[in-house]
């Protein structure tokens, strides 16, 4: 009797239906997934308004630099005034280069300004990189007042400091030199904290072991840190480089002898008091802008180089 009751009350398992069963919900999530598109799938209306976008962003990025070269190379017969301008030469000459070169000493303001620049670039390779190892691998009192003194450095604009940065050139007898104009500038705190974050990427392990092995902070920079900062070294030479030799109004605060004058200073007399050229105005823009290109294009390769080499094998 108590194995037919205990018979009874034993009740065959319900089967799922296919909608209950969990692989089923799996299988439809799926293909809704298919459906409406993955996170990484581009439709063909997206892709279109990509390559829309990235051509605007060429127009307005190369335009105005394609319009200089193409007004540098116009000869004086040709109109750059005209209401339907055009990109494309009719007779183009290299006469309005060789003229620029006659109407300023552009070869002596262009050593003028690699040398500002050089002072700059090793200023900030140097000064960033001692400043931005102790900040990252360093353990010293006061290093969060001087993190937090970087940081604070970066919210005042340029304009607010110049006055004090002028006033201490002055006491310290670098006006007129090109030393005071690349002075400010020599050691960046935006730079420090980039090759602070760099440094920080490293992992700990290693300087650790270096630590164990008896390695000192010297030992450590130059063996483990220097070789993972490469890539974010050559960023801070093509910026810096950029920063110095673009810049205009710091220099014409400090020099007031035009034999020091640097590149973008001399320019400007190009253009003259009652009569401007815009073709030499052009072509001594593109003057101007073939070093910064050289100097990409250089350092680019050694900054992707960079960042491979340098990357932490696991």
């Amino acid at each position: 009797m108590a194995e037919s009751v205990r018979v009874s009350r034993t009740e065959e398992p319900v089967p799922q239906a296919p909608a209950d069963r969990p692989d089923h919900h799996r299988h439809r999530r799926r293909m809704r997934r298919r459906r409406r598109g993955t996170f990484n799938t581009i439709t063909p209306l997206e892709k279109i308004v990509r390559y829309v976008l990235l051509l605007f962003v060429l127009v307005i990025t190369i335009g105005p630099f394609l319009w200089q070269l193409s007004t540098s190379l116009k000869s004086i017969t040709e109109d750059v005034y005209t209401q339907t301008p055009s990109f494309i030469p009719e007779q183009p000459t290299l006469a309005n280069y060789a003229e620029v070169a006659q109407t300023v000493p552009i070869w002596s303001y262009a050593g003028n300004s690699l040398i500002v620049a050089a002072l700059v670039v090793g200023g900030n390779v140097v000064g960033a990189t001692l400043a931005g190892y102790a900040l990252a691998r360093l353990r010293f009192r006061g290093m969060r007042l001087v993190l937090g003194l970087f940081l604070a450095s970066l919210v005042l604009p340029a304009e607010v400091t110049i006055i004090s940065q002028f006033v201490i050139v002055r006491d310290l007898g670098f006006v007129n030199t090109l030393v005071g104009v690349a002075l400010p500038t020599m050691i960046a705190p935006l730079n420090v904290l980039l090759m602070r974050a760099a440094f920080q990427a490293i992992p700990p392990d290693i300087d650790s072991a270096a630590i164990i092995d008896g390695a000192t902070a010297w030992q450590r920079l130059i063996h483990i840190g220097l070789p993972n900062v490469r890539g974010m070294l050559s960023v801070i030479m093509i910026f810096s480089f950029i920063g110095a030799w673009d810049d205009f109004l710091w220099p014409l605060l400090v020099l007031t002898d035009p034999d020091k004058f640097t590149l973008t200073l001399g320019l400007q007399y190009l253009n003259g008091t009652f009569v401007a050229n815009p073709r030499l105005i052009a072509a001594g823009s593109m003057i101007a802008f073939i070093p910064i290109l050289i100097v990409f294009t250089v350092l680019q390769r050694f900054f992707f180089r960079g960042v491979d080499a340098g990357a932490i094998k696991g």
